[in-house]
């Protein structure tokens, strides 16, 4: 059984279940056919729902529609396998009374109501109601229905997994290298090399820290089977330090200007959650490096084509607002 909400997150979400069968609910059609205005991303995916479920029931009749539309029908490529379920649209009235007591939408409370009913006609089955809606899993819980969140397309199971791009030194990293432990200075920086080993497999630049040394910020430089060189960082977050007048506020913003300041890097990846100042801190670099040391000639900002007119960004603020310089 699939909510409202799942359909319109990923269109695609139709062939992606593999051998089991869909059901959609009659009131998850009509609430599709009231999200499909507009030029936002979620009206976007509801019509290209709709234009599946058209391909699918095509010049199919009544019966076919009773017994299953085969989701194979499309030969719809989801990178993985090729359904081999049916879908099911509800054709008949699927009654089962909820407790008189159970708050919400009377959407989310149809959809419960028909998820117990195919469960009693379908005992032999195994009804799972399928939602990113929170509110609607714990309701169904507590009736006692099957639920799921929708994850097919998350690139990571875990997000835990995903690379930070930041570690901190050993404790005993400074007491392990005192004696082999080469700096210097070049161009007003100072550099460290070390003997790989006593820190593990490092990355071009990776972001260390010291907990041990106060204020110690590096990135690495080079590193290969036997010595890596640290590039200690600059200081964004002292006043005489700005970019564009702004100043880094942690370590992470610090790491962050480092790596937007250099021309020797072409790409930089900046994950975090709203709020960050992921947006703040990369149109300052590009400004200060466009406008005031003239190392690029222009500034291109891009977002998802449907939704730029209707947010940008976490912080409030009309779009003219955060923009402005």
């Amino acid at each position: 059984m699939l909510d409202t909400n799942v359909l319109m997150h990923d269109p695609a979400s139709l062939f992606r279940f593999q051998e089991h069968d869909i059901f959609i609910p009659m009131v998850v059609l009509e609430e599709l056919d009231a999200g499909k205005k507009g030029m936002s991303e979620v009206a976007r995916n509801t019509r290209q729902v709709s234009r599946f479920l058209d391909e699918l029931i095509n010049d199919e009749d009544t019966q076919s529609i009773e017994n299953g539309l085969t989701l194979n029908k499309l030969q719809f490529n989801n990178g993985t396998t090729t359904p081999q379920g049916r879908l099911f649209l509800q054709t008949q009235l699927l009654a089962n009374e909820l407790p008189s007591t159970l708050p919400g939408k009377k959407a989310d409370n149809t959809i419960l109501s028909t998820t117990l009913s195919l469960r009693q006609q379908h005992p032999d089955k195994i009804v799972t109601l399928v939602s990113k809606d929170i509110n609607l899993r714990i309701k169904a819980r507590v009736l006692g229905i099957r639920t799921e969140d929708y994850y097919n397309d998350k690139v990571l199971d875990d997000a835990n997994l995903l690379y930070k791009g930041i570690d901190a030194l050993p404790d005993n990293f400074w007491d392990l290298n005192s004696n082999s432990l080469g700096s210097w200075q070049k161009d007003s920086r100072s550099y460290y090399k070390f003997s790989t080993t006593t820190v593990g497999e490092c990355y071009p630049q990776q972001c260390l820290y010291s907990e041990q040394v106060e204020g110690f910020e590096a990135l690495v430089k080079e590193t290969n089977a036997d010595e890596t060189t640290l590039q200690v960082a600059d200081d964004y977050c002292r006043d005489t330090r700005k970019v564009w007048g702004i100043n880094a506020r942690n370590r992470e913003q610090n790491f962050a200007l480092n790596l937007l300041m250099d021309p020797d890097i072409d790409l930089v990846t900046l994950t975090g959650v709203a709020g960050t100042g992921k947006t703040l801190l990369t149109l300052a670099a590009g400004l200060q490096q466009t406008i005031e040391e003239k190392r690029y000639r222009e500034i291109i900002m891009t977002r998802v084509t449907v939704p730029v007119g209707e947010d940008i960004g976490y912080l409030p603020g009309t779009e003219e607002e955060e923009m402005a310089p």
